[in-house]
């Protein structure tokens, strides 16, 4: 009978192989030997010979699934760690003098009648991580390779300042204006994290919206390789670091991307998660072992994994570990505990973890200060350097390098307490203290007033000092840093655009076919044509591209390796390495990430990438808003297209696609310029007039370039296509706003109307103007109105220029000038809800009268959608007669009997009209 804690034996039956044992007395034998190994030395040395074994195996590619998480010890052995290049005390003092500086700077900031917050214990627990990268692997943009992408964690940014101080990058009042943008003065202040739109020259990356930093890493290490496996630059010695938080991968975005990594291979990619167990106001998994568990999360998605859990005065204790006591104790242990005993003393520690005799007697011979002092292995230089080094060499897949950390590290106010991240500020007590642990020469009577400690500099000759220029000078210049030097390209003439500017005859046309035509023609320009980058999630067909698939190809770092369902087909499916086309799947958040990388390697890699980043517009800044923020911070250029637009288009699919509102979130975004084009002629004009601004430089005139996304909505149903007019306003067109039909002749005695209308409400704005005219005697104008935002924009300019220059002639909003001598009501209608056209009622002098489509989208046909929102031709018909009524230009009776003889109360008074065309 088995008895509790016997082990049942081991056969050869039920193995994990299915296969047909072909040797049953072989496998017998090698199951005796393990039987043995067991009985002889036990269940640990077993354990240890079994792994050496599975990683043999893997070393000589023998195909075995991958462990879920290893023991909760450091995965490269004392014995294996490389030789440390650098002076460890040195870099220790360094070290020291930025933690100093840090701490500082964030306490003076948070000073009475000041109190702008900051963090303190973020940087501490991940300075040893900065250090190590800083002086032996960041490489800056003067290396030969290109230099390196790194992501600095946001949270950290106290301490990339005050290495930025020790270098002479920043000045004492630079420190003392952290978090102080406006009040100090121009480029006089720090921002609070790494923000390349307010501090241009010093970051490259915004990383503190935690969650982005993460997957914007994966895709800008996957655009490297598109870069380089399409010859547009060498990018094979350049490498992305990205430095996180083990609570920021709670965020779905930190770790949705991170199998697209390993499957495209991306051994160029290395992420830093500083594991000091906390999240913002406790632990991240205090029952539990997070280093474990993303460990098995990183494993199962084909990550390199490193762990550095334990610092070197660990490694005499492990190597006494002949029974795997400590080890089992390091494992079973939960993250709460070890965030206890961080605080704790060496009598607590010794009680509560050494509390099994064989721990007991490993560290009988140390005293309690000693067990205070046993590091983890975030902390240790030569853990870390080890830990590094095996990334950088690492090949096939990206790596993870898990740091067991300490928050608040050796401020004893801070460390490894649930509430470090709201406290700001140290007190004359801990300033004492703090100083006395890092060993630096401050006198107490500079630390009594707790609100202006000094900062340390020992002096730019100082021994430390000038080893720390030297390893950036070796490394190729100081980091963060960012340097835009992009390449001069010239950009396509006229001839590119005339297409879309000739009538399109009987055959009806989208304006999301408009601009694929445009596409295809700018992607065959010797210039810039290379530079586009065509992006789309999973929808390349939906918008008409699939025409492009067999010249450009579908990029793929792996080629194509299988013959194509659709190869017969003229239009079949083509993977390349050097295809052009990044057809992400089924993820917005990764175009994105794909159009962020690529909209910024004018300044990242020096080369001018266009990203067309094509999408249903309901899935852009609803979807992926603060994404699209990010790129706006970090300086993106690029277009975004919100594709198959508006809330009344996507005939059969529904509230969650119909988009009614995107102008609106644009719009909340200064960098971003919408467009809601009614025709091609105005798509190719606006497309013209997005690449002038954004990638027309080198000249005076010119001499950057404009930091702008622009977006344009276009739709998916074919509408008539007039062609440029002889005479069109192209500066109207640009700004917002331009006449496009004069009311037809009739007398002026009849009443006047301006009908402003946009994207793909025209075509009923044209046939309300007819009807007007035809059966109510009313004159009407039509205006196409391709930009709401940017005239509110326009007329806020006016506004703030106006209250600022009171004694100046008052500057007149575009849209106030545009209606002079325009008579009658404003009829304002889009297929967006009724606030996307209220943005510019303040500034119209005519009576404003909106139409749109509030509420939530449904699947019908477009004529009953039209007519339930009541923004169809009948619509703005009653809306044009009522406006006049209330102006007193029209019998109110009979403005109100129209809207019942149109049945606009109806929706199935349309219902069976048959929609003409089809999606694009």
């Amino acid at each position: 009978m088995a008895r509790p804690g016997d082990r049942p034996a081991i056969t050869a039956e039920g193995t994990a192989s299915q296969l047909p044992d072909i040797d049953p007395e072989e496998t017998r034998e090698w199951l005796d030997s393990l039987d043995g190994l067991l009985k002889d030395q036990g269940e640990h040395r077993a354990r240890f010979i079994m792994l050496k074994l599975l990683d043999h195996a893997r070393e000589n590619r023998i195909g075995l699934p991958a462990l879920r998480s290893s023991d909760y010890i450091n995965t490269i052995p004392p014995e294996k760690e490389p030789w440390f290049p650098g002076d460890e005390h040195v870099e220790r003092r360094i070290r020291a003098y930025i933690r100093w500086n840090a701490a500082i700077m964030v306490s003076k900031a948070n000073r009475k009648g000041l109190e702008v917050g900051g963090h303190i214990a973020t940087y501490q627990s991940a300075a040893s991580l900065y250090e190590v990268g800083f002086n032996h692997f960041f490489r800056g943009k003067d290396h030969p390779g290109g230099g390196d992408q790194v992501y600095f964690q946001g949270h950290a940014s106290p301490g990339i300042y005050a290495r930025a101080y020790l270098e002479g990058r920043l000045n004492d009042s630079q420190l003392d204006a952290f978090r102080q943008e406006v009040s100090q003065g121009p480029h006089k202040g720090l921002s609070s994290y790494p923000h390349p739109r307010l501090m241009p020259e010093f970051w490259e990356f915004p990383t503190v919206s935690m969650g982005l930093t993460g997957i914007n890493s994966i895709y800008q290490a996957r655009f490297n390789r598109y870069m380089q496996n399409r010859g547009i630059k060498d990018t094979s010695d350049q490498r992305v670091w990205a430095f996180l938080g083990d609570g920021e991968m709670a965020e779905p975005e930190s770790l949705g991307a991170i199998n697209f990594a390993a499957q495209q291979g991306l051994d160029n990619l290395t992420w830093v998660i500083n594991c000091n167990l906390q999240q913002l106001d406790g632990p991240v998994r205090g029952n539990g072992k997070i280093i474990q568990e993303l460990e098995s999360i990183f494993l199962g998605a084909g990550w390199n994994v490193i762990k550095v859990l334990w610092g070197g005065g660990w490694d005499k204790l492990l190597a006494k570990d002949a029974d795997g006591a400590l080890v089992n104790k390091m494992n079973t242990t939960p993250d709460g505990q070890f965030q206890t005993y961080s605080i704790e003393t060496g009598d607590y520690i010794r009680k509560h973890f050494f509390d099994d005799p064989r721990l007991a007697k490993m560290v009988a011979d140390m005293s309690d200060e000693d067990l205070v002092k046993l590091p983890r292995g975030g902390h240790d230089y030569r853990k870390v350097f080890a830990a590094f080094k095996r990334a950088t060499e690492h090949v096939g897949q990206p790596t993870v390098i898990l740091a067991q950390t300490i928050k608040g590290w050796t401020i004893e106010a801070l460390e490894g307490r649930n509430a470090t991240h709201q406290m700001k500020k140290l007190t004359s007590k801990d300033l004492k203290s703090f100083r006395d642990r890092l060993y630096l020469d401050i006198p107490d009577s500079n630390l009594e007033d707790p609100y202006n400690p000094p900062y340390f500099h020992p002096g730019a000759e100082d021994d430390e000092i000038q080893y720390m220029q030297e390893r950036r000078r070796a490394l190729g210049g100081y980091l963060p840093s960012r340097k835009p030097k992009p390449t001069t390209i010239a950009l396509p003439g006229d001839k590119a655009y005339k297409p879309l500017l000739e009538p399109a005859g009987e055959h009806k046309v989208a304006t999301t076919q408009a601009f694929v035509r445009l596409l295809r023609d700018l992607m065959r320009d010797k210039e810039i044509g290379k530079r586009i980058v065509p992006i789309a999630p999973d929808e390349f067909r939906t918008f008409g591209m699939d025409s492009m698939f067999p010249t450009a190809k579908i990029y793929s770092p792996h080629g194509q390796n299988y013959e194509s369902v659709d190869r017969k087909l003229l239009l079949s499916w083509k993977e390349s390495p050097s295809g052009q086309l990044l057809h992400e799947g089924i993820t917005e958040a990764g175009a994105m990430g794909s159009t962020t990388a690529a909209g910024t390697a004018y300044a990242t890699h020096g080369e001018p990438m266009i990203p067309f980043y094509i999408f249903y517009s309901m899935f852009g800044f609803q979807r992926t808003g603060d994404s699209i923020w990010a790129m706006a911070d970090q300086l993106g250029r690029g277009f975004l297209i919100g594709a198959t637009a508006g809330r009344t288009t996507l005939t059969g699919e529904g509230l969650q696609h119909a988009d009614g509102h995107s102008p609106l979130l644009a719009s909340s975004n200064t960098a971003v310029v919408h467009y809601d084009p009614a025709f091609a002629y105005e798509v190719a004009h606006i497309v013209k007039d997005g690449l002038r601004r954004m990638y027309d430089y080198g000249s005076e005139e010119h001499p950057g370039g404009e930091n702008v996304i622009y977006y344009l909505t276009v739709y998916n149903e074919p509408v008539a296509q007039p062609g440029e007019p002889e005479n069109l306003d192209v500066d109207g067109l640009l700004k917002g706003i331009h006449r496009v039909a004069v009311a037809p002749e009739g007398g002026d005695e009849r009443p006047k109307a301006q009908i402003f209308a946009s994207g793909v409400s025209m075509p009923d704005a044209m046939k309300a103007q007819k009807i007007l005219a035809d059966d109510h005697g009313v004159a009407a104008d039509v205006w196409s109105v391709t930009s709401w935002n940017e005239l509110r924009r326009d007329a806020l300019e006016a506004d703030q220029f106006n209250r600022a220059h009171g004694s100046e002639e008052p500057r007149v909003p575009f849209i106030t000038k545009a209606l002079e001598g325009a008579e009658g009501p404003v009829i304002a209608v889009s297929d967006y809800m009724r606030a996307v056209q209220d943005q510019i009622e303040p500034w119209v002098p005519n009576r404003f009268h909106s139409l749109g489509t509030d509420g939530f989208g449904f699947a019908d046909t477009r004529a009953a959608a039209r007519r339930f929102f009541n923004t169809d031709a009948p619509s703005i018909v009653v809306g044009t007669l009522q406006a006049l009524a209330a102006d007193g230009k029209f019998d109110a009776e009979q403005a109100a009997k129209a809207y019942d003889a149109y049945q606009l109360g109806d929706p199935t008074a349309v219902a069976d009209v048959a929609q003409e065309g089809g999606d694009a």
